[in-house]
Order: C-alpha cells, then structure tokens, then sequence
C-alpha cells in the first residue's frame, strides 16, 4: 500500500503562502474573534486529518495528489498575474484558475457539514411525515431490514429529534459532490469580466471559504444570492491582488433578446476579452475583506503584519452555508394527510 498523508488542506498550502511571510508564517483569527489571533506556519491550518482519505484503495490518499495537480496549475497562473502578467490571459489559463475558484468554493468542510444537515432534514421530514406505525415499512424500504418493536422506536426517536438522525457523508460522496459542483459552476465564473485589483498600501486578507459572492445592492437583505445572481465574486489571490469577477448583464442590459450582439459580447466576455487591470482603493480593499470576514465559515487567515485591515464586529462560526425553514418542527407520530403504511413510505 501507498504511503499516507494525515494531514488535508482544504485551503491550499501554496494558496495560503500568497498571505504569509517569506517563512511561511501566517495568522488564524478564530471566528468571532474574541480570543487571541495566533501565528504558526501554512502547514498547520485550514486542514484536517485524512479529509480525502478513500478507504479501501491502495492508496488512500490519491485524492490529495490530484488536488495538488489542480493547485499547482492554479497558483502558476496566479504567479504569472503577480509577476504582471497582461490581460486577457491565454484561454487555458483563464480556464484553469476559474477552476480552481469554483473547486475552492466547494471543498470545506461547511460544504460536507451543510450536505449531511440537509440530508439530516429530509430523512426527518420523510420519516415524520410518514408517522410513528409507519416507521418500520420505511425501515424496510430503505435501511434493507425489518426492524422489531424496539428498534422501530429507536430509529423513530432518531430520525425525528431536532437535526436529524446522525447521517454523515463519507469523505468519497464529499468528493463527488465537490468535484460536480466545481464543474456546474464554472461558466458562472468564466463567463463575467474579471477585474484584476493591485493594492501596493493596503491588504487583503483570506479564509476557510474564500470565494465570495456579492449581492447587487438593489436586492432586499432577504433575498438569496447565488452564482448565477451574484452582481459579484471576490477571491483574494495574495494579500496584494484580488480578482473581482463583476455582473456581466452591465454590458447587454440595454440590448433587445434577439439582438444578434448579445452572442458576441458573451463570446467576448468568456474569452477574458472585457477583463481588466486596475489599482486597488480602500473602498475595494473594504469590498474584499468584508465579504471575506462575512462567508467565512470558522477561520480568517492573515499576513502577520495585515492586523489593521481585518473587519470589526466579526460574526461567530458559520458551520453551514444554508439554512432550512422548518427544521424545528415537531412530529406527534400521526401520519400526515391520512397517509396509511404504504402511501406514508416515500
């Protein structure tokens, strides 16, 4: 068998150099940032043991080496940008740091921790709909066996308790999941204008989930923002360059559907061909580093010198990235509806 890694960054090591000194110190601020930022190299944060480990392969951790593949692509084009590198980017390039945005975007640990609450809540909702007499034809259908009396009531007691049953997603279905979403996701990323911001006296900052999604200032506080709606997407590349990748409706918002122009701009804008340089303000180091504070989940990562430039008023740990309405209800173990025992099994 291979040689296994304990350790598994979700927040690349070599991504994570780009916000720490020259020997690789780097400081965490525990979210809400109530106690003591401390200092330690790159290697020991935004990780945690065997997160990619595949049990059962010969080696275990392949995943690992393929992510460091993906990674080191990535932050090649990231250096070529540091070193002044002119806009648009070659078409591969282009395409293989939007791929790395869309992959990070995926892969913490708030990711695996919202699948399992959403499963959670559906086992339950399925379960308590269906009502307490009906727990065992379920069970049959879909945990494979008939349960007796007591364990009818165990599963019941579990799958209805407030969260859930105790679902958890193996590190395999986490990396299906990361791996076709990153994949969904893209042409959201691809295909807007990416701005390149320079900051030579301010600082960005990173964390646990660096990609952020900024929500058009028209839309009321409530309404959700996704890829597709997002006036905005900010992902820090170093503490000195940041790639705001902006509404690319700006440029057709004026144009009829069928006007023959609109496949041309998207043509254009897919081609990096609308992407720009430009030199960072305080204004738009405010613009990445508040909405970097707000999407991170448990951590914030910065520079040992960059202290002055974390948002105040930070909020507690985000350990999902959606909420779900009625999660509290209670279930009095009658079926929903009228159901009987075969119409109550979903």
């Amino acid at each position: 068998m291979g040689e296994t890694k304990k350790l598994h960054h979700y927040v690349p090591q070599a991504y994570l150099r780009g916000f720490a000194t020259e020997k690789e110190r780097v400081t965490a601020i525990k979210l809400p940032g109530d106690t003591e930022p401390f200092t330690t190299i790159v290697r020991n944060v935004a990780a945690q043991n065997h997160f990619h480990r595949i049990e059962g392969l010969d080696q275990p951790d392949k995943f690992e080496d393929v992510l460091s593949e993906i990674e080191g692509a990535a932050l090649t084009v990231i250096r070529k940008l540091e070193a002044g590198a002119k806009l648009p980017l070659s078409e591969a390039d282009r395409w293989t740091l939007a791929y790395f945005i869309s992959l990070q975007a995926v892969r913490g640990p708030d990711t695996r921790r919202t699948i399992e609450m959403i499963q959670r809540q559906m086992v339950r909702l399925e379960v308590g709909a269906g009502g307490r007499k009906n727990i065992a034809a379920w069970a049959k259908k879909n945990l494979g066996f008939e349960p007796n009396e007591a364990q009818a009531q165990r599963l019941w007691n579990e799958a209805t308790r407030v969260g859930g049953p105790p679902i958890t997603l193996s590190n395999w279905a986490h990396i299906q999941h990361m791996m076709e979403m990153a994949l969904e996701m893209l042409p959201y990323i691809t295909a807007r204008p990416w701005t390149l911001v320079s900051f030579t006296n301010r600082s960005l900052i990173t964390g646990d989930s660096p990609v952020t999604l900024i929500r058009d200032a028209k839309d009321a506080p409530h309404d959700g923002v996704g890829f597709a709606t997002a006036w905005g997407i900010a992902f820090p590349l170093t503490r000195k360059l940041g790639l705001l990748m902006s509404d690319p409706m700006v440029a057709i918002e004026n144009l009829s559907p069928d006007d023959p122009r609109i496949g041309k701009i998207w043509d254009a804008v897919s081609k990096g061909q609308a992407d720009h340089r430009e030199v960072g303000t305080t204004a738009m180091e405010k613009l990445f580093n508040e909405h970097t504070a707000l999407n991170a989940s448990e951590y914030l990562y910065r520079h040992p010198d960059d202290a002055r430039f974390v948002p105040k008023d930070l909020h507690g740990p985000q350990l999902v990235n959606v909420s779900m309405s009625g999660a509290d209800m209670q279930f009095t173990g009658a079926p929903w509806f009228g159901l009987d025992s075969e119409e109550a099994v979903i």
